[in-house]
């Protein structure tokens, strides 16, 4: 059983990068998407820019690397895991989101899968 699993929808915000570690293969891509924020002072809508870091592994990691660009909307199911790693800068973290399964939504650049 995942005790946590979700279900995002965004724009690539890059090219997925396909990486080969220590003989495991696995596509590491990123999901921008807006999301309404309320009103400034002036009453106008505000939004909010989300990013969210995905990781994708086997053939599933390398059709999404071999056929998805930036800009491509997909949507994502994910089960979350905990990762913890520190970046060049000493910042660390402790999440990541390993894809289960993505579909290219209807009205998208190619329907039906990538």
């Amino acid at each position: 059983m995942n005790s946590f699993t979700l279900t995002a929808v965004g724009n690539l915000a890059r090219n997925p990068e396909l990486v080969l570690q220590s003989d495991t293969l696995y596509t590491h891509f990123c999901l921008v998407g807006n999301d309404y924020a309320g009103r400034d002072e002036e009453g106008a809508a505000r939004e909010v820019v989300t990013t969210v870091w995905f990781v994708a592994f086997g053939g599933l990691g390398e059709a999404l690397a071999k056929n998805a660009r930036k800009g491509d909307q997909l949507m994502v199911t994910a089960r979350v895991r905990s990762n913890n790693w520190t970046d060049k800068q000493a910042r660390s973290s402790t999440t990541s989101f390993v894809v289960e399964d993505f579909v290219r939504p209807p009205g998208s650049r190619e329907a039906g899968g990538v």
